[in-house]
């Protein structure tokens, strides 16, 4: 039988309940989150600073819009010709800014005979990519469809003159290299992304260097390289160009120069018409001009290799040469006159178009009507200047 429990007077349950409630209250207690600190620079002689990491900035498209981002040309300088007779007329008025409204009203002049003719002297650079980037875009909106690049260049950036060949591939430009001007190094990249390549002066190419290379043995430097000859040899390949080429670079010192012979660049399919734009350009002419069009346009251009390309031949003589020979193929054709070889010279009546094309006779009864009327026209300026 168990006994009551005795029962704990009031004041001893209020007394234990306080003692209870204190040894809680003692036990320890988590500490307080910790307060964010503010973030500083250091200044002094232990500084450890990490750069913030920079955004990429989306590329602005120049094509669509007219707010461009700034621009310059460093080491190089550009005009602007709406003429193809640079003997004559010059290169016409240089192009000192690359804001949209300077390249707009440099082009405007170019607009009526729908030919443009750039002429740029420098290295190959970020600058000169802007450049053909905004003469391009320029020139699509004001539907200038003949665009001559003539180019004088030593060479520069690789990753530029990839940048700019693709821009330059993907709006169809002839490229001249005149008698007088060179193009050597990471222009030939330039060179290759052309419809059309006229070739005067001498073209050379040799090896890569990287400038911020930390290679310290050949190996590490040969690992560095390939990686950029590999993009090279990508950007020949589609722009029609023998990978060759890059193949041959690398067994040229940097400090020397490989000079290509002229059926070197026939070869490697850097001058005459483009390879990879004249597959594309087969297709669409077959439909759009016919097969005799595109038949009559391949015997042009294997006789323009054969008859009118010879070692040291200035790009004026060059051109006389293509545009006498293009009428014994019936060019400019009637159904296709933009599509016809060396159409550019359709687009502008230059003084050396007018001198390379012949003059057509006279009918012997139109020239004695004429004859007649010159005289006519004589005699009455005679009368009127002898009256009183």
């Amino acid at each position: 039988m168990s006994l009551p429990r005795p029962s704990m007077p009031p004041f001893l349950r209020a007394l234990a309940l306080c003692a209870l409630v204190a040894g809680c209250s003692a036990q320890p207690q988590p500490p307080p989150e910790p307060e964010a600190e503010a973030v500083t620079e250091a200044n002094g002689a232990g500084e450890f600073i990490s750069a913030p990491v920079e955004t990429v900035p989306k590329p602005y498209d120049v094509r669509t819009g007219t707010d461009w981002p700034e621009a310059a040309l460093a080491d190089g300088s550009a005009a602007i010709s709406c003429e193809l007779d640079y003997a004559s007329a010059g290169d016409g008025e240089a192009l000192t800014s690359l804001a949209f409204l300077n390249v707009a009203d440099a082009l405007k002049p170019c607009q009526e005979v729908g030919l443009v003719r750039l002429r740029y002297q420098g290295k190959i650079n970020a600058g000169f990519t802007a450049l053909v980037e905004r003469v391009a875009a320029i020139a699509d909106r004001m539907e200038i469809g003949k665009r001559v690049l003539d180019i004088d260049s030593t060479g520069g950036q690789v990753e530029d003159a990839i940048k700019a060949g693709d821009a330059i591939g993907a709006s169809g430009w002839t490229i001249w290299v005149r008698d007088g001007a060179s193009c050597h190094s990471a222009c030939v990249l330039i060179l290759g992304a052309g419809d059309v390549r006229m070739i005067s002066g001498p073209v050379g190419i040799h090896r890569i260097i990287r400038m911020s290379s930390t290679a310290t043995s050949r190996a590490q430097l040969n690992e560095e390289l390939q990686a950029v000859y590999g993009r090279v040899k990508e950007y020949l390949a589609r722009n029609g160009v023998a990978v060759a080429v890059a193949d041959m670079m690398m067994a040229v010192p940097n400090r020397n120069l490989r000079l290509l012979t002229a059926e070197e660049l026939l070869e490697y399919g850097l001058d005459g018409t483009n390879p990879a734009q004249d597959d594309l350009d087969r297709l669409q002419l077959m439909r759009k001009c016919g097969e005799d069009f595109v038949r009559r346009r391949d015997s042009f251009q294997r006789n323009f290799d054969r008859q009118c390309k010879a070692p040291e031949r200035e790009l004026e003589e060059l051109n006389e040469c293509g545009l006498a020979l293009r009428e014994e193929y019936g060019f400019p054709d009637a159904t296709c006159p933009d599509d016809s070889p060396m159409s550019e010279f359709d687009a502008v009546r230059s003084a050396f178009f007018q001198r390379s094309a012949p003059v057509p006779a006279e009918p012997a009864d139109e020239r004695r009507g004429h004859e007649s009327a010159s005289a006519e026209a004589a005699a009455a300026r005679s009368g009127s200047s002898g009256s009183p």
